[in-house]
């Protein structure tokens, strides 16, 4: 008994010391059988789930998303009151007909063989255990469940405007993220997911006729073979084939069916097989063919960049209504040009890194995961397809720029369901989080940073990072503190003007007047170039940073006294006299977010 006692007070010790490591797990066994011609499907699941928190648990929760289809759902009634349209949707789901619903519902939910009470919430299934979870603890939950695939409305449904016929993402009832911060059961209104690790043992059944493309390892190949052998036979009668996949260490499971698809594969970089679904349209053809070695390139640029895709598949589907990424797979919109299709495969790739190893909490910190994203795609499309662009990231400072002066703009920790701004939400996630880290490398020089990017992707993969996590990081490669841009950057709407108030004769050249005109401090870097060609270039560090970057030009640059945030002005004596000085520039990288450029600048008046 003693041994016993003084083994659980170490665990609870281990779990409180190292309380960001700690990760619930699930094992999941489900099988499901749907019904093409109705979009109905039915089965069983059976979770083993694992309680690897400091604390004793209650209660457990389900995710029902499917049931966010139809009339009068939280997620319709949001649509309608948001303060701009939300353009990922365009069919008003109060308009929806019942053969054009969704729902997901679960009967006989047990613990350990026993009944347990449960409490539907629409897109939350709230279940009080019987017996309650300890720390280190383990249970059976067993249900049945069956559902209505909707129409492509978001991301997942029936008959895609490309004529896919079915793409299931968020099918099933999927248990709910226990972490540090509580339970995550935010109801689901059309934005982001979280998710516990665990693994998938996946059947699916239906009409042979279908591929299926999944998450996850087909376990039985050469049965699915004999299928397709009888579908060429016209005489052969209708039947249905199991499909049996296999995801491990995976936070969801997602598949699509369609009797039209062609499937290639392709080597991927470290024995990684690419799969590719698409549909026999000779129109699309020629594009998905030539994307394949481009994906490849795109994996082995991601796994150079940042670190090695864990697992040996993935795999490309035509499906959805856009572009979003799953485990071990994606689905997108196929009738692309080259360009678009390129991009799109780019981004959700990359998600795989950011999104299904690191596994941020979208909902609460979503541009950790579609800003990187967005930052990482735009580097690797780049270099793969030899565009040669100066400013890669133009476009995520373009967007930013739009952002920070459209008056609409809320703090970057908002929960990703209260932004009142559907354009807010977007360009905050994608276009602020991509420029977070920009101007990262503004701040700490481009070599520190990919080395920031390889560890933190070292460390937290399967973890479940949180922006703090990042920073810790950040600082301990750089030597820089970094509180102050993870403060002001994503928990405020504070901008970066800095402005060259001046310029005066003095008596050892010349006065050079700086300004600070909004809240968000910076250090900065001033090139002064004379009119005899001559350049000359200056860093001002700021006193918050504790520290500073080393030189990441090819010229030699002469270190100023730190600029302390709390004056708004700073004064940087030159060598050169005033008449002698052609231009001066504030950033010359373009890598700092300055919201007003055009004050950025001196240009010596016309003689």
């Amino acid at each position: 008994m003693k041994s016993i006692f003084f083994s659980l007070l170490t665990f609870l010790f281990f779990c409180n010391a190292n309380a960001q490591y700690w990760q619930q797990h699930v094992e999941y066994s489900m099988e499901v059988t749907l019904e093409h011609e109705t979009a109905q499907y039915s089965g069983n699941q059976k979770l083993v789930y694992t309680n690897n928190s400091p604390e004793t648990l209650h209660k457990v929760f389900y995710h029902l998303y499917f049931n966010a289809f139809k009339p009068g759902s939280e997620m319709a009634v949001r649509l309608k009151n948001a303060g701009d349209k939300n353009r990922r949707f365009s069919v008003d789901l109060d308009t929806l007909s019942p053969a054009q619903q969704g729902f997901l519902k679960v009967s006989g939910l047990t613990q350990d063989g026993m009944a347990v009470k449960t409490v539907d919430a629409e897109t939350i299934l709230e279940v009080t255990l019987n017996t309650p979870l300890g720390p280190g603890q383990s249970t059976v939950l067993e249900l049945s469940f069956n559902g209505q695939v909707p129409d492509v409305i978001r991301r997942a449904g029936k008959n895609s405007s490309e004529g896919i016929a079915f793409s299931m993402a968020q099918w099933y009832p999927k248990l709910a993220e226990y972490d540090l911060e509580g339970w995550n059961t935010d109801p689901y209104t059309g934005r982001e997911f979280h998710g516990v690790w665990g693994d998938f043992d996946v059947k699916i059944t239906l009409d042979k006729d279908f591929t299926v493309a999944a998450s996850g390892y087909l376990q039985n190949a050469d049965d699915i073979g004999k299928g397709y052998s009888e579908r060429k036979n016209p005489k052969t009668k209708k039947g249905n084939v199991t499909w049996h996949f296999i995801a491990p260490q995976v936070h969801d499971f997602t598949w699509a069916a369609d009797t039209d698809y062609i499937h290639d594969t392709y080597p991927g970089p470290n024995e990684v097989t690419l799969h590719f679904f698409y549909k026999n349209n000779p129109e699309i053809i020629e594009n998905w063919k030539k994307l394949q070695p481009d994906t490849a390139k795109l994996m082995d640029y991601y796994n150079t960049t940042l670190g090695l895709y864990p697992y040996k598949q993935y795999s490309v589907v035509q499906g959805g209504d856009g572009g979003m990424e799953y485990a071990m797979l994606t689905l997108i919109t196929g009738g692309r040009n080259y360009g678009s299709l390129f991009g799109v495969t780019a981004h959700e790739l990359a998600h795989s890194w950011f999104q299904h190893v690191l596994a941020t909490n979208e909902t609460k910190h979503e541009w950790m995961d579609e800003g990187f994203t967005s930052f990482i795609s735009a580097l690797a499309s780049n270099e793969v397809l030899e565009q040669n662009k100066e400013f890669p990231l133009e476009g995520s400072y373009a967007g930013y720029f739009r952002l920070a002066t459209s008056g609409v703009e809320m703090p970057q920790s908002t929960n990703a369901n209260r932004y009142e701004h559907n354009f807010a939400y977007e360009s905050t996630a994608y276009n602020k989080g991509a420029v977070f880290l920009g101007q990262l490398i503004y701040l700490v020089g481009k070599e520190t940073f990919f080395k920031i990017l390889q560890t933190y992707y070292e460390e937290w993969k399967f973890k479940h990072p949180q922006p703090n996590d990042f920073r810790r990081i950040a600082e301990r490669i750089s030597g820089i503190q970094l509180q102050w841009y993870l403060t002001d950057w994503t928990q405020t709407t504070n901008k970066i003007d800095y402005a060259i108030a001046a310029l005066d004769s003095h008596e050892e050249g010349s006065l050079l007047r700086l300004e600070r005109k909004e809240l968000m401090p910076m250090p900065l870097e001033i090139l002064v170039v004379s009119k005899n060609g001559d350049t000359d270039l200056h860093y001002i560090p700021i006193s918050l940073m504790r520290g500073e970057k080393e030189n990441p030009y090819s010229m030699d640059w002469t270190v100023e006294k730190d600029w302390a945030w709390a004056n708004p002005k700073y004064e940087l004596i030159l060598k050169q006299k005033k008449e002698d000085i052609e231009t001066i520039l504030i950033d010359p990288s373009g890598l700092m977010a300055d919201i007003d450029k055009s004050n950025n600048y001196y240009v010596a008046p016309a003689e």
